[in-house]
């Protein structure tokens, strides 16, 4: 019978995700992952090769949670009500999962998008092909045609939130539900 391996390479992703979010990006270093994780270094080259891959792991497999509630957030009906539902999946979400919160405001340029594998920056396309088509099928249901009025949407279900996220993370002694809500009447106020 095989064991099952001590450090995966979630384990170690979360490891990652812990040093992004108390020292920023740079922190994210083979062995400083090694160090925060109590794994061997080669538990870490086993599972990522080299730090890009890393930093590529990190960055996909949070924008992949994050995307999970917030695409099916906006499928819900009527389509007013998924608007408020995927700019409340922006704030709620953040607030239970600060870690993967922080990774994500960072952005991944932070993450040395620009050095990651042709299969990494395919996969990062593909999740963001994934958002733009769910948030333009959303503008269709809205029946926004002008793809200004789809800027205007994504501006509003995507970055607003983000904008009170930010303000948040920089102030952590403000309610996070007040946020949330405050979000979602700006949104629904917006949408009619």
């Amino acid at each position: 019978m095989s064991r099952k391996p001590a450090h995966t390479a979630d384990s170690l992703l979360d490891a990652a995700a812990d040093l992004a979010a108390a020292e920023g990006a740079a922190a994210v270093t083979m062995s400083a992952v090694a160090a925060a994780a109590g794994a061997p270094s080669g538990s870490v080259y086993y599972r990522f090769p080299d730090r890009s891959t890393l930093l590529a792991g990190l960055w996909l497999r949070t924008v992949e949670r994050f995307q999970e509630g917030f695409l099916a957030a906006l499928r819900v009906d009527p389509p007013r009500q998924a608007a408020v539902r995927a700019a409340h999946h922006v704030t709620d979400w953040s607030a239970r999962h600060p870690t993967d919160a922080a990774v994500l405001l960072a952005g991944p340029a932070a993450f040395g998008a620009a050095q990651w594998s042709a299969e990494s920056k395919q996969v990062a396309a593909a999740q963001q092909t994934r958002l733009d088509e769910a948030v333009r099928e959303l503008g269709d249901r809205l029946g926004y045609r002008d793809p200004a009025d789809r800027e205007r949407l994504a501006l509003l279900i995507i970055e607003l939130p983000y904008a009170a996220v930010r303000r948040h993370a920089r102030n952590p002694g403000a309610d996070p539900a007040g946020t949330t809500e405050a979000v979602a009447r700006i949104v629904r106020d917006a949408i009619g």
